[in-house]
C-alpha cells in the first residue's frame, strides 16, 4: 500500500483514507500469537472439561449414601449435605455440558460461537449456590424452633466419608485454571460440600459427647454462610462478563491516554468499547483519528500492536480515519 497522500486533494485523501480505514476496520489479527493462545485456551478447555468430569463422577457416587446417612441418624447437617452434593452433581453435569458447547465452532448465526456458554454455566451455578445457601438457613431456623433427635454415632461415619470424597475431588478441581469461572463455580460447590462434611463431623462430635443437638443447624447455618459468599461473587463476575461490561485493566480512559501518547500520529481516539467474550477474552473496538500525512494502515497495524502489548488483547477492531483539514 503506498502512504504517499500528496497527489491527492484533501478532499480525495479524507475520502480515500476514510473508505480504507473502513476496509480494515473490521478486519483481526489472526496469524502468530494468536493462533498459540487460540491452542492454548484449547488446551485448558480440555484439562477443565476433565476436571469437572471426574469431580462429578465422585460428587454423584456418594450423595445417596448421605442421603441414607441423613435420613437414618436424622441430622439436618447430613441431609442439607446431602442437598448441597445433588445440587454439586447437576452443576457440575452443568460446567461439563458448558465446556463441550464452548468447544462448538462459530456458525453464521453465533459469529463468535457458543464460548460464553461456559459463562452462562458458571452464572447458573453461582445463582444455585445463593439459593442453596437460604435454603439451608430456613431448615435450620425450622429444626432450632423444633428439635429433633439426633443419631450421632451413623451421622459421624456418614460425614467422614463425605470428607474424604470432597477433599479428593476439591483437589482435582483446584489443579486447574484460575481464571476460568465456570471451573471456580464448580470448585466453590464442593468446597461448600467439603465445609459441609466438616459441619457435619463437628456437630456429631458435639452430639456424641454432650448430646447438644442444636450444633447440628447451628454449624449448617455457618457453612451455609460461606457458600453466599462464593455464589455471590461467582454469580457478580460471570454477571458482569454477560452484561459485557468492561474488564479489569481495560479502562476505555487509560486505553485512550495510552495511545495517544504511545503510537506516533493519533491525534484522538473515541468510541472506545471493551468487553469480554469469556473471562480470558477480551474484546476491544475503537475508533483512531490519524494525524495529517500519517500511513492510515501502518497506523492501524500499530495500535493494534499496542493493544496487544500493553492490554494482552488480541483481538481488537480498530477504525481509523484521517484528520480534517
Amino acid at each position: 500500500m503506498s502512504c504517499d497522500l500528496t497527489t491527492k486533494t484533501p478532499d480525495a485523501s479524507r475520502s480515500h483514507a476514510h473508505e480504507h480505514g473502513h476496509d480494515h476496520a473490521h478486519g483481526h489479527d489472526h496469524g502468530h500469537g494468536h493462533g498459540h493462545s487460540h491452542d492454548h485456551a484449547d488446551m485448558t478447555t480440555a484439562d477443565s472439561r476433565k476436571r469437572v468430569a471426574i469431580a462429578a463422577v465422585l460428587t454423584a457416587s456418594f450423595m445417596l449414601a448421605e442421603v441414607t446417612g441423613g435420613l437414618i441418624s436424622g441430622s439436618l447437617a447430613l441431609l442439607a449435605d446431602a442437598a448441597h452434593m445433588l445440587t454439586d452433581a447437576a452443576s457440575l453435569i452443568l460446567a461439563w455440558v458448558g465446556y463441550k458447547l464452548a468447544d462448538r465452532p462459530a456458525d453464521p448465526a453465533r459469529s463468535y460461537g457458543f464460548g460464553r456458554m461456559k459463562v452462562l454455566a458458571a452464572f447458573t451455578n453461582g445463582i444455585a449456590l445463593v439459593a442453596l445457601a437460604c435454603w439451608i438457613v430456613w431448615e435450620a431456623i425450622h429444626r432450632l424452633l423444633d428439635p429433633a433427635p439426633v443419631l450421632g454415632g451413623i451421622m459421624l461415619w456418614v460425614a467422614i466419608g463425605g470428607l474424604v470424597v470432597n477433599v479428593l475431588a476439591a483437589w482435582v478441581l483446584h489443579g486447574g485454571d484460575k481464571h476460568d469461572l465456570n471451573l471456580q463455580g464448580a470448585l466453590w460447590h464442593v468446597i461448600g460440600d467439603l465445609l459441609g462434611s466438616v459441619a457435619a463431623i463437628a456437630a456429631a462430635i458435639v452430639i456424641l459427647t454432650t448430646g447438644w443437638t442444636p450444633a447440628d443447624p447451628i454449624l449448617s447455618v455457618l457453612v451455609a454462610l460461606l457458600v453466599l459468599v462464593a455464589g455471590v461473587r461467582i454469580a457478580r463476575q460471570s454477571g458482569h462478563i454477560l452484561l459485557e461490561g468492561t474488564p479489569d485493566g481495560l479502562s476505555p480512559e487509560d486505553i485512550r491516554r495510552d495511545l495517544i501518547d504511545h503510537v506516533g500520529n493519533v491525534a484522538s481516539v473515541s468510541h472506545i468499547h471493551a468487553w469480554a467474550l469469556t473471562e480470558s477474552k477480551p474484546l476491544i473496538t475503537l475508533e483512531v483519528t490519524a494525524k495529517q500525512g500519517a500511513c492510515i494502515e501502518t497506523l492501524r497495524r500499530d495500535v493494534k500492536a499496542r493493544l496487544a502489548d500493553r492490554f494482552d488483547v488480541s483481538h481488537a477492531t480498530v477504525e481509523v480515519v484521517s484528520e480534517p483539514c
